[in-house]
């Protein structure tokens, strides 16, 4: 039996493109997983096939996230080497036919609608669940996190990055960066409130064709520790069409039977939400880890704390309030947000679980400076049409083994594949020339 339906990623860099296959397939001798990779150069100077990875066991295909094309030579480590072959989505799906290989699977988390044995977890079921819980439908917008605006500026890094990671993006230096603003939610018309959560896309576009995309949020810990209660809680907190809220019954018994999930709400009620999102920190959520030039490898996580943020000028109106103080804020200024690492101890703090926190006294280097100094609407020639994969990194960064990354890069990446096959709507959040 083959699974059907292929999951594409790709990944755009000045340099080159990549295009990656994530993929189980079933037959008589058992499961086999693997990945496809193709990618080519922008000038044109590689273009290569090969397949890679190749495993018998589910319990031994690990994920570790996805590098950039390196301009150079590839070459397939499991077999003879193909190419060069012309890129493109026909291409790419009748190579897939040929080797056999269907829907994407990674780590167990599977993209197809066929199932090996007991019912799992699908991306597609999560966004499912996304478009079932937004309050309509909203084509051509992101499945979460709709309603959002264009930002664009650079990182300035300040050099002392280089002793936890060998990563260019700690080299001393400014990088060019795009970003995005946005609200929690499928519904790209919500009315702006202040305890909505908030989120922080950026791209980082780092030396050698290397990116590094983050998605971040404004509270410290998650709520959920797997993709699982992620899925279940989408439902449980859904906005009841009766009332215009979540039920407060179904959300009690779930928070009941989910102490992870109580127990990260509690941390996120010590502190009332910033009034603005220029003074909201943003938090990377899940743990990384960093590698230096002598291999030696830290857990880490990271937030973006404010730096001299415009005063709030109190209580906005309107329904796009935030934004609207946002653009405010961002034409008088420069925004400024120093980028914190927190240094973890290994084998001591969680590095498996989003929704605990890391004690207060762990280590914390500050390793530059993110500075927005443009907003624009969403676009074709912005930030549109970017996936913020968390998985995109570059080398000397790499995903831990908390699931909810793997998850995370699925569900972005079936969602991205939604709705680019959609006519594309002006950007909720109209940016109006100064």
């Amino acid at each position: 039996m083959l699974l059907r339906n292929i999951f594409e990623r790709n990944i755009d860099t000045e340099e080159a493109v990549e295009t990656t296959f994530d993929v189980v397939a079933a037959d008589r001798t058992g499961v086999r997983f693997g990945t496809i990779r193709m990618w080519r150069s922008i000038t044109g100077k590689c273009n290569e096939f090969a397949t890679v990875g190749i495993r018998l066991e589910l319990s031994d295909f690990k994920y570790g996230g996805m590098r950039m094309a390196e301009r150079n030579s590839h070459k397939s480590t499991t077999g003879p080497n193909i190419g060069p072959i012309p890129l493109n989505r026909r291409t790419l799906l009748g190579g897939a036919a040929v080797a056999a290989l269907g829907a994407a699977g990674i780590g167990g988390f599977l993209f197809a609608e066929d199932r090996i044995g007991p019912w799992r977890l699908t991306a597609r079921g999560i966004v499912d669940r996304l478009q079932d819980t937004a309050g309509g439908s909203f084509p051509g917008w992101r499945r979460n996190h709709a309603k959002g605006v264009a930002v664009a500026g650079y990182f300035d890094s300040n050099g002392n990055g280089a002793e936890l990671s060998k990563a260019s993006a700690f080299r001393s230096g400014r990088y060019r960066l795009a970003g995005r603003f946005s609200l929690a939610g499928g519904n790209p018309h919500v009315p702006d409130t202040p305890t909505a959560p908030r989120g922080l896309g950026l791209q980082l576009f780092l030396p050698d064709g290397e990116q590094w995309r983050m998605a971040m949020l404004n509270i410290p810990v998650f709520l959920d520790a797997t993709a699982q209660d992620f899925y279940d809680r989408t439902l449980a907190f859904a906005v009841d069409p009766a009332t215009g809220k979540p039920d407060p019954a179904v959300m009690k018994d779930y928070i009941a039977s989910h102490p992870k999930t109580a127990a990260a709400l509690a941390v996120i009620g010590q502190g009332a939400p910033a009034p603005t999102f220029a003074t909201s920190t943003f938090f990377s959520l899940n743990a990384f880890r960093f590698t230096d030039g002598d291999g030696r490898t830290v857990p880490v996580r990271w937030r973006l704390e404010p730096e001299n943020p415009p005063p709030a000028t109190g209580p906005a109106n309107g329904d796009n309030a935030l934004f609207d103080g946002l653009v405010t804020d961002l034409r008088a200024t420069p925004l400024r947000w120093r980028l914190m690492v927190v240094v973890g101890e290994a084998g001591v703090d969680p590095t498996d679980d989003a929704t605990r926190m890391w004690p207060n006294d762990r280590r914390t280097v500050h390793v530059g400076t993110v500075v927005l100094d443009r907003i624009e609407t969403e676009s074709a020639d912005n930030v549109r049409d970017v996936n913020f994969d968390p998985l995109v990194l570059p080398n000397g960064i790499e995903a831990s083994d908390d699931p909810l990354l793997q998850a995370r890069s699925a569900v972005y990446g079936e969602s991205f594949r939604r709705r680019a096959g959609e006519t594309k709507p002006v950007g909720a959040v109209v940016v109006k020339e100064a």
